[in-house]
């Protein structure tokens, strides 16, 4: 048999000869979702077993179990499936299906709801490694009180609080640091996480706001229990854009990039009796208080913070200011014929 040959430059079969070429993979410009698998991988705080953050479809994150199981071990109710990037609940018509973390961890136990007998095995596995991280030194974060207690008026703040309470977009939420610490959640050509604030200090406000229980809260308890106002960085005369910026926490750089998320955004909804202990009755002293945020006129504004300095980020640079315009010297008018 005669040998085969073949073109200069090509293997036998037909490929081309020499290292292998590496395709570079981006994300779809029309994605509803920036997250990458990689970053949505983590751990509980509660119990330490993997979980995997996904997005719902209103923006809340999600933790799942990282691993798919039969749907006929998981009941209908507590049934997830995700469809582009964005978890779903219940089982999407498929024999395979996942289930919230927040059924199996072992710190939420007793767990209340249908079960099935794998659902069992599988708790029961979570919390035999629950037990295994704890004799090597896990500790978990203890779990929020059901209701707060009933507390006088406190005194003024020296500064702002370690996790203030931001009124965007028609809703409260608390932030996971104080604010000029909260860091761009985009990716950079390093594939580094970019290292700019993704707040500006100078944007937004501090000003009083009534306490507003969550729809889930029993309401009648919040006249003893929760304080009439609270302190509230706020945003909402901002615009839309600029809002929406801060609640997919991207800087101003990485606003309108197309790069991947490296992390999940940190932002948490309020709730006043869940979050009771970072409620702040007065003003920070610094900056000085605003108005109320029913006064539209500019000039009432406080100045605002200085924003805190972070490492410049070469994949990321900073915008350089405008250059000042260069203006001709004033011509000497022509003498005027006498």
């Amino acid at each position: 048999m005669a040998p085969t040959s073949c073109a200069p430059g090509f293997n036998w079969d037909g490929t081309r000869k020499g290292p292998a070429t590496t395709r570079t993979l981006r994300i779809d410009p029309a994605s509803p979702t920036r997250l990458l698998r990689a970053a949505a991988a983590s751990a509980c705080r509660w119990c330490g077993n993997h979980v995997e953050w996904c997005y719902r479809a209103d923006g809340s994150p999600v933790p799942l179990h990282p691993a798919e199981l039969p749907a006929s071990d998981i009941p209908p109710p507590q049934r997830w499936h995700l469809a582009s990037g964005l978890a779903h609940p219940g089982g999407g018509g498929s024999s395979w299906c996942r289930i919230a973390h927040t059924a199996l961890c072992p710190a939420t136990a007793p767990h209340t709801g249908p079960t099935t007998p794998a659902l069992n095995t599988l708790r029961r596995a979570l919390a035999v490694r629950t037990r295994r991280l704890t004799d090597l030194g896990f500790a978990p974060e203890p779990p929020h009180p059901a209701t707060p207690t009933a507390t006088g008026p406190t005194e003024a703040e020296p500064a702002a609080p370690q996790r203030p309470i931001v009124h965007m977009l028609h809703t409260h939420y608390l932030a996971p640091r104080p604010l000029p610490a909260i860091r761009c959640v985009a990716q950079t050509r390093t594939r580094d996480r970019c290292r700019h604030p993704a707040t500006d200090p100078d944007e937004g406000r501090w000003t009083l706001m009534p306490v507003d229980p969550a729809t889930t809260s029993p309401k009648h308890l919040a006249a003893h229990l929760l304080p009439a106002d609270m302190a509230v960085y706020y945003l909402s005369d901002l615009p839309y854009a600029v809002q929406l910026r801060w609640r997919r926490q991207r800087c101003p750089i990485h606003d309108h990039s197309i790069a991947a998320d490296t992390a999940i955004t940190e932002w948490e909804p309020f709730d006043p009796f869940l979050h009771h202990a970072h409620i702040r009755t007065r003003l920070p002293t610094d900056p000085p208080p605003g108005p109320h945020p029913t006064t539209t006129d500019p000039a009432s504004r406080p100045p605002s913070p200085a924003a805190h300095l972070v490492d410049a980020d070469p994949a990321c640079p900073p915008t350089a200011p405008a250059a000042p315009s260069r203006q001709s010297p004033p011509q000497s008018p022509s003498p005027v014929a006498q």
